[in-house]
């Protein structure tokens, strides 16, 4: 029986494996894998349907599966929660999807074909939005870059505790915590949450300055929250923290920074976020790319464990090139002594944004702010008016809004079948998450939405709640 030999695996091959195998000097491929225990492997093959050599009938089978979605295009979404509906620009499609972009894996100089330099000018567009002098490539999400952030600031400052509010996303909280524990990293960081008033969602300075103490590395707030509210504390907040010797961390959605300041002109001192608001699609499992920023202090960028990008003359008087800045303090090259790890997941990111950011310049971005403001306000407004809908969030909010179907008579879940039914995906179903407000969703309104639309989803929910 002749052996399968794999169009897209050239070490399916058998002459290749055994030329392979001769080059390395060993008998076989078991060799390599003789330093995994026994009790880790599995002693039987996998249960893997058989291959599909064949190009078209791969992707029709692709295609079937894929087919099974039911897409925010097809659909109207009011989803949000970390991962929002934004316009991308076609352009930014056009030049990501470039070859010489399309992995945006970063090797060193000989390999880089212009990465470095494209990776400088999102550095550069991001410094200027947040207000800052060095960003980080980004890396994973938003989640992953807050508990890198926190760790970097006790390195900074030597203790081992943050504070952070009751408001903070779950899900976040959960990766902070995960990333602060010794079992992953050494050095620990103990995370203690702080009150907060839930109508209006903002934090409770009096508990801050009960909580807070010499232990205190860090006081980490978001802005706009993670339920949408817009945090007017900020300055005070930050007051609190250096006071007491802690920096404050912020988390930011950069979209907002069209209409809202930037952490950095209220005192933060490192500031953190996704870049998926910035030109990326939603994406299952991708779409996500969390940053870094800072102040262009020796203290910070020691401490910061992700690659930064800079610009300098070279030894040839007058000709500059791109490069990595001390790249020995990543784990690339500290490797297991490294303070956190790094990888270039989400490199590609850096060029969608540097090219959305390009394209907005700061009156675009001012004027998409205006327009997810005015979108809100006028779906709230509408939502307001519907018998048994309640918005139970006193302060002004960005484009994410609590609602509270308490006097409705029927569970979010119940809901959102309803709306599923009217082709409409209705607000994350928070009130597991934050039963203060009982029945109740997140919903989420922006550039995206005309007013055709949220007049279709009232128009809906009045049918719904019939």
């Amino acid at each position: 029986m002749r052996p399968f030999v794999h169009p897209y695996i050239p070490n399916s091959v058998p002459e290749i494996r055994e030329a392979m195998l001769k080059e390395l000097g060993i008998p076989g491929p078991e060799a390599i894998y003789a330093e995994i225990p026994e009790r880790l492997r599995l002693e039987r093959p996998l249960d893997l349907p058989d291959p599909i050599p064949g190009e078209m009938e791969l992707k029709r089978h692709v295609e079937a599966i894929l087919a099974r979605n039911t897409t925010c295009e097809e659909y109207l979404s009011f989803l949000g929660g970390g991962c929002w509906q934004h316009y991308v620009p076609a352009v930014v499609d056009e030049i990501v999807n470039r070859s010489e972009y399309l992995t945006a894996y970063c090797g060193m100089n000989y390999s880089d074909l212009g990465k470095y330099q494209a990776r400088f000018e999102f550095n550069s567009l991001m410094a200027e939005l947040l207000e800052v002098d060095a960003v980080s490539e980004p890396i994973y999400d938003w989640g992953s870059v807050a508990g890198f952030s926190l760790r970097m600031a006790a390195r900074i400052t030597g203790r081992n505790e943050v504070l952070l509010p009751g408001s903070v996303c779950p899900q976040r909280l959960a990766q902070i915590r995960l990333l602060c524990q010794p079992e992953i990293m050494p050095n620990s960081v103990k995370i203690r949450t702080v009150d907060w008033d839930p109508e209006s969602g903002r934090l409770d300075v009096a508990d801050l300055k009960r909580r807070i103490s010499k232990q205190t590395a860090a006081v980490y707030l978001e802005n706009p929250a993670y339920l949408g509210f817009i945090e007017e504390q900020g300055e005070e907040i930050s007051a609190v923290a250096h006071e007491n010797g802690a920096l404050l961390v912020a988390g930011v959605d950069p979209i907002s920074l069209g209409v809202l300041k930037p952490p950095a002109s209220y005192g933060a001192d490192i500031t953190c976020g996704d870049l998926q608001s910035l030109g990326i699609h939603m994406n299952c499992g991708g779409g996500q790319s969390g940053f870094i920023a800072f102040r262009d202090e020796e203290t910070y960028v020691a401490e910061c464990p992700l690659a930064i990008y800079s610009i300098m003359e070279t030894t040839r008087e007058g000709q500059y090139a791109f490069a990595e800045v001390r790249a020995e303090r990543t784990s690339y090259g500290l490797r297991e002594r490294g303070k956190d790890w790094v990888g270039t997941a989400s490199g590609l990111w850096t060029i969608a944004a540097a090219v959305y950011l390009s394209l907005m310049g700061p009156q675009g971005m001012r004027e998409i702010g205006r327009t997810i403001l005015q979108n809100a306000g006028y779906a709230k407004k509408l939502l307001f008016g519907i018998k048994g809908v309640r918005l139970p969030l006193g302060s002004p909010t960005f484009k994410e809004f609590v609602v509270s179907f308490d006097a409705a008579g029927k569970s979010v879940a119940e809901i959102n079948r309803g709306l599923l039914a009217a082709k409409i995906f209705g607000g994350r179903d928070i009130g597991a998450e934050f039963p203060q407000y009982g029945n109740c969703a997140l919903y989420c309104v922006t550039e995206v939405h005309t007013r055709e639309d949220l007049d279709r989803l009232a128009d809906c929910l009045k049918e719904v709640l019939r």
